[in-house]
């Protein structure tokens, strides 16, 4: 049988921790909180980085969307 763990929720993740992988830079960290700010960033700096690449359209989806589809267009068929 196992017993239940004293610590509560928060606790545990804060001591356990979580592994990043920057997506922009690909720096690494070990054991940072559950409730790191720049998650999935390892800096604000990165965060930035990434936002700047979106809004100057260096990342573009690869494909279009597809249209939605409206009201209109379930009442004609």
């Amino acid at each position: 049988m196992e017993l239940p763990c004293p610590l509560a929720a928060p606790e545990r993740a804060r001591l356990t921790g979580v592994r990043i992988v920057c997506p922009t830079c690909k720096k690494v960290i070990e054991n940072a909180p559950a409730d790191f700010g720049p998650r999935p960033f390892c800096s604000p700096l990165c965060k930035l980085a990434d936002l700047n690449n979106w809004l100057s359209e260096r990342y573009v989806l690869s494909e279009p969307l597809p249209p939605l589809a409206t009201d209109e267009d379930e009442h004609l068929h």
